[in-house]
């Protein structure tokens, strides 16, 4: 059982509701990341994942693991709404229970199709002012015509693909010209508290350790996979974000009830209860707060790329400029004119 983006809110004794405990923190900036990327690989088992998820759907209180998605959900309409323009027909790729159409109005999208690999999570999806049709799909093959939205939205799914740099060119291939993709993942320093200590706690109980957090894509990646799959005026950011939990324990039963546990081939079934407890241990020594509390971190790339269309802006043409960088450094100088 391992990491995907869900981590649990800090519960302290005595309070009265979960909404009360949270200890949400934004911290300015990133880390410095490997440019390694994944490339076209078998590293997840689909049907594995969609089985978590449908699992996690079938939950009876389900919603209270919904806290990430909500969050990230409404930070991607955020970025929606940053767009003066109204889309007739969009597409949101992996949209669960509507995280993200719960956020958005008819005035910027008129139609929608939500689309997830968990059927049970789609016939829990929350109703919107927004017409919306549901259809049951992969993610690494969308079923749709090219040429058919005006908008691509995508909330914390694209991080369990194999091949992303072709789900990429799908989502260019289904949108419109100068249609729009939205889109938000982990990145690559996502819970290395957590990894931290698995890792050490198995090699002090096991003498070696295995995988237990999946591999994510990192930020120095994106603009290039955006790029190379044909999208143009590119932005990407970063958010990273600091939620306190319990303990190593609240954080993986979180994990599990998101539908967000590992699912790469090369994962382990089950964890040593030494090493969880060693873990444990040491995630308390190393990163615990005064108050008992542990942190847990992790990034959220932010991406923007537009489908190519004649009417957008297109930069001038190399040797084209009529003033030259070294006249720059005389503005605001005296003049050296004299009156006669």
């Amino acid at each position: 059982m391992s990491t995907g983006v869900c981590l649990r809110l800090l519960q302290t004794a005595g309070s009265p509701s979960a909404a009360s405990c949270r200890r949400w923190s934004l911290i300015s900036g990133c880390r410095g990341m490997s440019s390694a990327g994944r490339g076209s690989m078998n590293v997840f088992n689909r049907e594995m994942k969609r089985r978590q998820k449908n699992w996690a759907a079938s939950l009876q209180e389900g919603n209270q693991y919904d806290y990430l998605r909500d969050e990230i959900g409404s930070r991607v309409a955020d970025r929606v709404y940053d767009i003066a323009r109204t889309f007739p027909l969009a597409l949101d790729i992996g949209g669960g229970k509507s995280h993200i159409a719960e956020h958005l109005n008819k005035e910027f999208v008129e139609r929608l199709f939500l689309t997830d690999i968990s059927e049970k999570a789609l016939k829990q999806r929350r109703q919107t002012e927004i017409p919306t049709h549901h259809v049951l799909a992969d993610e690494e093959f969308l079923p749709f015509k090219e040429n058919t939205f005006d908008l691509v939205l995508s909330s914390l799914s694209l991080h369990w693909i194999n091949d992303l740099p072709g789900a990429l060119r799908q989502i260019h291939q289904v949108l419109k010209p100068d249609g729009v993709f939205i889109g938000a993942m982990v990145g690559g320093e996502t819970l290395f508290e957590l990894r931290c200590s698995l890792q050490l706690g198995e090699t002090e109980r096991e003498g070696g350790f295995s995988p237990h957090v999946s591999p994510y894509t990192a930020v120095t990646d994106l603009g290039n996979l955006l790029g190379q799959a044909g999208f143009t005026m590119l932005t990407v950011d970063i958010d990273e974000v600091q939620i306190h939990y319990p303990g190593i324990i609240e954080v993986m039963t979180d994990l599990q009830g998101m539908g967000e546990s590992n699912c790469a081939w090369n994962r382990r079934s089950m964890l040593n209860r030494d090493s969880i407890l060693a873990a444990a241990a040491i995630y308390k020594e190393m990163y615990g707060s005064e108050d008992g509390s542990v942190p847990a971190t992790f990034e959220i790339l932010y991406m923007i790329g537009w489908k190519p269309h004649e009417s957008q802006a297109k930069p001038a043409k190399r040797g084209s400029a009529n003033v030259s960088f070294a006249d720059l450094s005389k503005i605001g100088q005296p003049s050296n004119t004299t009156k006669s």
